[in-house]
């Protein structure tokens, strides 16, 4: 089977307002891995130390990655016409969804989902993370970092093909998936002067790039200064 197995790391689990900080995709053909695609993303803002911890990719990994803007027209030309493979594979097609319509282009895709068939043929199985999936395999996995996580899932998917695919065989066969979004407006340039003063009159030590901001991102941000300044202070 032909498909290219997809994982990102990100700011957070919402990709209405998260951004993709890491991609890494594994081009699979024939069952063989023949291509690679795996690049940071600057998000426009500071990581979480969560997210640092969990990852280990820190801000100074970021500053001069290009933007999702400019890395999701590549992203998508390696994909092609070839459909998708992951675990929870619904969340990474959000955002990879949501940056793409952002960046101008069209983005649908059918895919095969290792966490849907681990919950339908490993019930008895405590956890279906791809960690402990992986664990029970024994597959090695060098955790939360996009290409492992990315060739940890071919890995899996090839795995419980060979053992479960002739007695689950829809399970294993590409399916659309469905994520409604519509592209978000930049900032507007009063929006970013009243931040920037707003910013500066306050000594705030801002963690994201404001010129980079949508206007949803702005306008939460600044109800977020209003609620902690104070709204007579501004």
């Amino acid at each position: 089977m032909d498909y290219v197995a997809l994982d990102l790391e990100t700011t957070g689990l919402d990709p209405k307002k998260d951004k993709i900080i890491e991609i890494g995709a594994v081009k699979v053909v024939n069952g063989e891995e023949t291509d690679t695609f795996s690049t940071f993303v600057n998000p426009g803002r500071r990581l979480d130390e969560r997210v640092s911890e969990l990852t280990g990719i820190e801000d100074s990994d970021l500053k001069n990655a290009a933007t999702a803007a400019e890395i999701i027209p590549k992203l998508l030309e390696f994909i092609g016409d070839l459909p998708l493979l992951g675990h929870s594979i619904l969340f990474d097609y959000s955002f990879v969804k949501r940056a793409a319509v952002n960046a101008g282009c069209t983005f649908d895709k059918e895919a095969i989902d290792t966490l849907r068939i681990s919950r339908a043929v490993c019930p008895n199985l405590n956890s279906k993370r791809l960690t402990d999936m992986c664990a029970h395999y024994g597959i090695e996995l060098n955790a939360h970092r996009a290409l492992n996580d990315a060739r940890a899932s071919h890995l899996l998917f090839l795995k419980l093909e060979s053992e479960f695919s002739a007695k689950y065989l829809e399970l294993f066969k590409p399916a659309a998936l469905v994520y409604k979004t519509k592209k978000e407006s930049p900032v507007r340039e009063r929006e970013k002067k009243r931040l920037k003063e707003l910013v500066k009159k306050h000594n705030i030590d801002c963690p994201y790039d404001i010129d980079r901001m949508t206007r949803n991102e702005a306008s939460r941000y600044y109800d977020k200064l209003r609620a902690e300044i104070g709204a007579d202070k501004f």
